[in-house]
């Protein structure tokens, strides 16, 4: 097989306003496991929305952008149920943005041979396969963004609303999540945001510009972050996977009592993962756990044991179709910072 071969079919992303789920989240509500445990979870995520006091904010991890939940998370901005991103750099850039510029990801199989995909210069991510060569030009993008900015050290918030800006005159696909959030001021972090395709771009810019380039700043977006929540008087998380962007979340807590002007616990939260969570992990620790070091209350909080593209559709059509979403007032939290 040829590479031609192997990138035909490409994945499709799911629209959770061509379908309602109502029905079948109050169905689960009636019924036990996981099934419960989803319909309280579109329960809280509600509460979220229509509390008028809430910032919300969403947390990715993992590659559920690049199965078809790319744009869900782009719908949750437009349709105003999110406030603020925390993402993992492959999943805005390597994922979101490469796909802005006009690629795709591939139904694959984790059944092949990873050596020819190698020598295919295809990358795979379980059964999805990305062209490594177009994943190349979206490096190079980043190094031209990075290389048309005055150089200093920026958040990685500041450098995704450029991305989203450059997106506004040059995307080939109009519904990607940077540009979305860019046109609604909803605040992108992603704090290891060279742990993806943007680092590549970064170090080929500051290699050519040794003496004066651009940086990100992850303590920059720590403060950031921390002065949205303490800006806040309630506040929620919507988190798929764990990881970082989980834990840089809830730690915003901590950072603002450390500064001085302590805040309250995360009110509502929701965490979406398969992780397991007897290795003390991050990435598995429950939110009771994470109440422990006060990070997150736990009279509105939900673990749902489950991969992600199954969920995470039903809950958020769920909400898209209750409407309670139309007139909840947009934060703009980008403003704060200019």
């Amino acid at each position: 097989m040829d590479k031609g071969d192997l990138l035909q079919d490409h994945v499709k992303h799911v629209d959770i306003t061509s379908f309602d789920s109502t029905d079948i989240i109050e169905a689960m509500r009636e019924m036990s496991f996981t099934a419960r445990d989803t319909a309280r979870a579109a329960d809280i995520l509600e509460r979220m929305i229509t509390d008028d006091e809430c910032t919300i904010i969403l947390c990715i991890a993992g590659s559920t952008s690049a199965a078809g939940c790319m744009k869900i998370y782009s719908d949750m901005v437009r349709y105003g149920m999110v406030d603020a991103i925390v993402a993992t750099g492959a999943t805005i850039v390597d994922m979101d943005f490469f796909e802005a510029l006009g690629f795709k990801h591939y139904k694959g199989s984790p059944h092949v041979d990873d050596r020819q995909l190698r020598e295919l210069y295809i990358d795979r991510i379980y059964d999805t396969f990305i062209d490594e060569e177009q994943l190349q030009i979206c490096d190079t993008t980043i190094k031209e963004i990075a290389d048309s900015l005055t150089p200093r050290a920026y958040s990685s918030r500041e450098f995704i609303r450029e991305m989203g800006k450059y997106l506004t005159e040059n995307a080939q696909k109009p519904d990607s999540l940077v540009q979305t959030a860019f046109e609604n001021d909803v605040p992108i972090f992603c704090p290891a945001f060279s742990d993806s395709s943007a680092g590549f771009g970064l170090v080929k810019h500051q290699d050519q510009n040794r003496d004066s380039h651009v940086c990100i700043d992850s303590v920059k977006d720590f403060r950031e972050l921390t002065q949205i929540k303490m800006k806040s008087p309630v506040s929620g998380l919507f988190m798929i996977g764990g990881g970082v962007p989980k834990n840089f979340a809830q730690d915003t807590v901590i950072c603002a009592e450390v500064l001085g002007e302590p805040a309250d616990m995360h009110k509502y939260a929701v965490q979406i993962t398969v992780a397991d969570v007897r290795d003390g992990a991050c990435s598995s620790s429950t939110l009771k756990e994470a109440s422990s070091w006060g990070k997150v209350d736990t009279t509105y909080e939900q673990m749902v044991y489950a991969e992600a593209t199954v969920v995470l559709p039903l809950i958020v059509s769920y909400v898209y179709h209750l409407r309670s979403w139309q007139g909840r007032e947009s934060r703009r939290w980008n403003s704060i910072f200019e």
